[in-house]
Order: C-alpha cells, then sequence, then structure tokens
C-alpha cells in the first residue's frame, strides 16, 4: 500500500516544488521537539507545515504530525550531513531558483502587487523571508543528490514496476499541452531612453541642491515595491542583483550617488547607505522609458503576419521563433514555453494562465493564435503568437503514452531504497534526541533507540 501512494502522489505531483509558506493568523508558541545532530527541528516547523497541509485540503490521517516529523528529522539529517562534508550552494544558485520559484507565485496570482498585497509586504521582504529556508533546502537537496547519483533503472525495471499496481489503483491523467510562442515587446525609442536618463540626472541635481533622495524614490520610482521604503532594498550581495547594478552600488562609498546606469528594467541612480563584508544596503530610484503605442500596434500586425507566412509557407514556427521572437527564454528553444512548477514544457491545463488557456482551448494542435495581449515578469507590455503544439485527452496512465512519468517515478522508487540505506547507516553514529511526547510515532526509520519498558 505505501509503493502504491507514493506511486500515485508523485505522478500527479511536480516533484518538490516548496511554496511559500500560507499568510496563518494562528501563533504556535515554539520550542524545540527534536535534536539531530547540530540542527533543531521546531514545533512551529511541524505546526506550520501541517497547516499548508490543511490548507490544501488534503485528506488527514491520525499519523499526519508524525509523519511530517519524521520528513523534517530527515531533512534535517541530511542538512547536518552537508555541513559536515562541506557542500555549498552559491549565491548564484539561491537566487535563480528563489526567482525561478516567484515567477511562479506571481504567474499563480498575477502579479507582483498581487502577490505583495496577499502577503502584505513587499517583494523584497518576501525573497528576504525566503532567502534563507531557500538555501538550506538546496544544501538538503545537493546532499540527497550525492547518494543517489549513481542510481539507474532499465526499460524492464520500468515495466516491472508499472505492472506491480492494480488497474484499478493507477491515476488519471489530467489533460496536458505543449505550446510555443512568438513574443514581441514594445519597442522604446532612443528619444524615450533619453528623456528617462534625463529625469534621473534632474533628480540626482535637486539631491545635491539639498532635496532627499528618499522623498524622490517614494514620489517618482517606478519599483513601486521599493520606493514604499523610500527607495530602500536591503542587503544584497553581488550575484543578487543585475551585473550593472552591483558594479554601479559596490563601488560607492555612503553618501554616495551613482551615475545613470541602465539594466534591463530600465535607468537608475542608486545611493549607498551601508556596507556590511560582502553586502551593501541600497535605496534606488528607477525610472523605465515610456513605450512607443504605435510601435506596440505595428508589433500586433506583424506577429499576425508572421502567423500567416508559418501556415502558408515552408518556414516553421521554431526558425520564426528564433528569428523574431523577444522572448529569452524560449526563442532557443522553438520556442516552447517551460513550465516552471516542473522545468518540462508540458503543462496541465489547470496549470495555465486564464489568457493563456482561453487562447489555445479552441486550438487543434498545429493551429496557431491571433496575436493577443502579453506582459512579461519586469511588466513589459507586448503581443505574442502561441501555437497549440502537443495535447492529451484524460486517461488512466499507461506506458504507451506516459513512459517518461513512469519512469521518473519508478527511478525515485529505487533512489529511495538508496535514501533508505543511507538514513539507517547515518543513523548508527548521528545524535538524535526527540521529545518524549512524540515517542508514540510509528515511523519508518528508527530515529532513536527505544527506552527498556
Amino acid at each position: 500500500m505505501r509503493i502504491i501512494r507514493l506511486f500515485i502522489v508523485l505522478f500527479i505531483s511536480n516533484f518538490g516544488f516548496t511554496a511559500i509558506a500560507q499568510p496563518q493568523n494562528r501563533k504556535v508558541i515554539d520550542e524545540v521537539i527534536a535534536v539531530v545532530g547540530d540542527e533543531i527541528v521546531t514545533k512551529s516547523a511541524l505546526e506550520t507545515q501541517y497547516l499548508q497541509y490543511l490548507s490544501q485540503g488534503q485528506k488527514v490521517t491520525d499519523d499526519l504530525r508524525c509523519v511530517i516529523l519524521e520528513d523534517l528529522l530527515f531533512q534535517k539529517l541530511l542538512l547536518n550531513q552537508a555541513k559536515i562534508d562541506s557542500v555549498v550552494v552559491t549565491e548564484g544558485q539561491v537566487e535563480s531558483e528563489l526567482d525561478r520559484r516567484l515567477r511562479y507565485f506571481i504567474g499563480q496570482i498575477g502579479s507582483e502587487k498581487a502577490l505583495e498585497a496577499y502577503y502584505k509586504k513587499s517583494l523584497d521582504q518576501i525573497k528576504a523571508e525566503l532567502r534563507t529556508s531557500l538555501e538550506e533546502q538546496l544544501l538538503v537537496q545537493t546532499m540527497q543528490d550525492k547518494i543517489t547519483t549513481d542510481v539507474s533503472i532499465t526499460p524492464s525495471e520500468v515495466a516491472d514496476f508499472f505492472n506491480e499496481f492494480p488497474k484499478d489503483s493507477l491515476p488519471l491523467i489530467n489533460s496536458e499541452v505543449e505550446i510555443a510562442q512568438i513574443v514581441m515587446y514594445a519597442p522604446i525609442s532612443e528619444e524615450s531612453k533619453e528623456a528617462a536618463k534625463a529625469r534621473l540626472r534632474e533628480f540626482k541635481e535637486r539631491i545635491r541642491n539639498g532635496e532627499s533622495f528618499s522623498t524622490l524614490a517614494v514620489l517618482y520610482s517606478d519599483d513601486k515595491g521599493s520606493a514604499k521604503k523610500s527607495g530602500e532594498i536591503g542587503y544584497i550581495g553581488r550575484a543578487e542583483v543585475e551585473p550593472e547594478f552591483a558594479q554601479a552600488a559596490f563601488r560607492l562609498k555612503p553618501g554616495q550617488i551613482s551615475e545613470v546606469f541602465s539594466t534591463r528594467y530600465g535607468y537608475h541612480i542608486v545611493e549607498l547607505i551601508d556596507r556590511k563584508g560582502e553586502k551593501v544596503n541600497v535605496r534606488h530610484i528607477l525610472i523605465k522609458p515610456s513605450i512607443d503605442y504605435v510601435g506596440l500596434e505595428k508589433a500586433k500586425e506583424r506577429l499576425d503576419s508572421i502567423a500567416k507566412a508559418i501556415e502558408i509557407d515552408t518556414v516553421t514556427f521554431a526558425q520564426m521563433a528564433l528569428k523574431y521572437s523577444e522572448d529569452e527564454e524560449s526563442k532557443n528553444n522553438g520556442g516552447l514555453i517551460v513550465n516552471p512548477y516542473s522545468g518540462t514544457a508540458t503543462y496541465q491545463i489547470d496549470q495555465l494562465d486564464p489568457s493563456l488557456f482561453f487562447m489555445i482551448d479552441k486550438l487543434k494542435v498545429g493551429e496557431i493564435s491571433a496575436a493577443f495581449a502579453t506582459s512579461d515578469q519586469r511588466n513589459r507590455d507586448g503581443y505574442r503568437i502561441v501555437m497549440l503544439k502537443k495535447r492529451t485527452e484524460p486517461h488512466r496512465a499507461n506506458l504507451e503514452q506516459d513512459y517518461q512519468k513512469i519512469k521518473n517515478v519508478a527511478l525515485q522508487q529505487k533512489e529511495q531504497g538508496e535514501v533508505e540505506k543511507w538514513i539507517d547507516e547515518k543513523l548508527e553514529n548521528a545524535y538524535v534526541k526527540m521529545d518524549e511526547k512524540y515517542s508514540d510515532c510509528e515511523f519508518s526509520n528508527k530515529w532513536v533507540e527505544e527506552t527498556p519498558q
């Protein structure tokens, strides 16, 4: 039963994507409930995960807290061993994964502003709160990858794994799609760029004449998240911001203001507030050049022309995406849109943004939509056309259609066996202490020695 449950859970999930903790009104008085090596497990961590599970509408069993606690013990065992083995993750890795997850959250909730309103925090505050826990998660994942790096699986093992399951226990696979896109953003004229730079030079002169950088940031900065905090971003490392931003910020002395510089977000001036080791605290003013709305309409017309050319000519959608698309993430991949939830090009229907769903809902495989409005994570306005590359109908899992998914689950099952062996080996010498309140938990592994009766 445990294997069947594992199969179903892994099949319909997307393998380990951790969401932002849901805001909770209920407060937990914290206490240490377990120690693994140098790492601690707190009651608040247990209760937070328990409440998250409840919020997802999942079936709650009597032993749910024990199940969650064992998972936390395992995470701490991995983290403790990662530190013993000097496993490291870079700031770049952390920032990249943080951005990936935030893109997903923003996509789900609609916009950065909606995300900030939901959590009643700025995007910078959300990132700051996630960063430490995310770094630990990456250390844990890196350590677990070391344990399973040499595990592989053969096609016959995959078939044997699949054939173990009763037919009525196989999961129902939702309809899935693959979508390619060609994107064009609103052009920005040189005059608009010069106007943005001139405005920042004017602000810098006003500051030199006695006005407050903070006040000008609140009133005029196009970075609304930091504008609420007088333009202040907080302590950042070089890898946590755009290279041009880091280059400008890290060469300043406290109180100094940079020259005008550009990043992909627009034009900035930066003031250094403080420096601590390899991090600086800065405030900035961002001005985004105004877009050319006439050019935007021309982009829409151009995309409709490209769609017609693909339909009547020998040129492919992938070729036109590579030549014309301005979306950096998809243009070199045949225009395929990568699902941030799974890291693949496959989306379950309920994972699609509503605006995208309605555009592809009536398309047949191979058809291309009319151009429709879009915007990216930098709030650039534009248009895009999309092609429906693939669509599957809901069905019971089978080897023909779902071999790769089944292989992934079978491989994870085999990797889990290696992990279980590793846990048993480490627990022979690891220091583990647990609150007696959890002594009745029936764990899969022997975390603490049983007390003689």
